[in-house]
């Protein structure tokens, strides 16, 4: 995550929490951990400072609002996607072109930090919608360069580079977005159909997604999550370099 910004000695006694003294990172770290365990809905100023063991007031320093703290969030996933890349090595001994094989390993670490954190995936794209491109989080803004930087290297011109990039969001966010939807109506049951609820789908009206709704079930994966990049990928860059 973001290095520690607050070094500053002057800070209040009100910004050290039961886990010492505060700092941006930190506290992104505790919404974050607090989400993942109770959802959105349960993140507040006031519920993060008792989780940090601080008055909701000294939080404002790290995050001016509630919009803010959301952004934080995105940023602390962003920055989450950037540790994965920064561990892994680059595709350099793939058979595919390097540009393309670097868009595998970028669609497969956001896959893996949105699966870590399915409960923060909302905000990926309640907070694009909320938020300027200028003012997105610098981790965010690099990610995009990166992604932005791999197809002019590709050899794609403005507008390509630009639909490109358009069509790998929209597939990367909307394939996690499917594979996180909540699909089983009983946990409890064994019985698969029972477990899926599928008696309370009306065989006459909804016979086709009666009948498909167990293989909806089924995760498509990473390996889904490449085969549909693979085939955007051809459909744009076809006959390019």
């Amino acid at each position: 995550m973001a290095q520690d910004s607050g070094a500053d000695p002057a800070r209040r006694a009100s910004d050290r929490g039961r886990y010492g003294r505060l700092s941006r990172e930190r506290v992104l770290a505790a919404a974050l951990e607090l989400v993942d365990r109770e959802g959105l809905s349960t993140l507040s100023m006031r519920r993060l400072g008792a989780e940090l063991g601080v008055e909701a007031m000294a939080l404002y320093r790290y995050a001016s609002s509630k919009d803010a703290l959301l952004d934080g969030l995105v940023e602390a996933l962003y920055l989450e996607l950037e540790d994965r890349l920064g561990a892994e090595p680059e595709n350099a001994a793939s058979t595919e072109k390097a540009w393309r094989g670097e868009l595998h390993r970028i669609a497969r670490a956001m896959y893996e930090v949105c699966l870590a954190h399915p409960r923060a995936v909302p905000l990926l794209s309640t907070r694009m919608l909320a938020v300027p491109l200028v003012r997105r989080p610098p981790a965010v803004l690099k990610e995009h360069e990166r992604v932005l930087a791999l197809l002019r290297e590709a050899g794609l011109d403005e507008a390509a580079t630009s639909a490109v990039f358009r069509a790998f969001t929209a597939w990367l966010l909307g394939y996690v977005s499917v594979e996180l939807r909540p699909m089983v109506d009983n946990p409890e049951e064994t019985d698969p159909a029972f477990r899926l609820g599928l008696h309370r789908l009306s065989p006459q009206e909804l016979p086709t997604l009666r009948e498909t709704a167990a293989a909806l079930a089924d995760p498509g994966g990473p390996e889904g999550l490449a085969a549909g990049l693979d085939a955007l990928l051809d459909r744009f860059t076809r006959g390019e370099g």
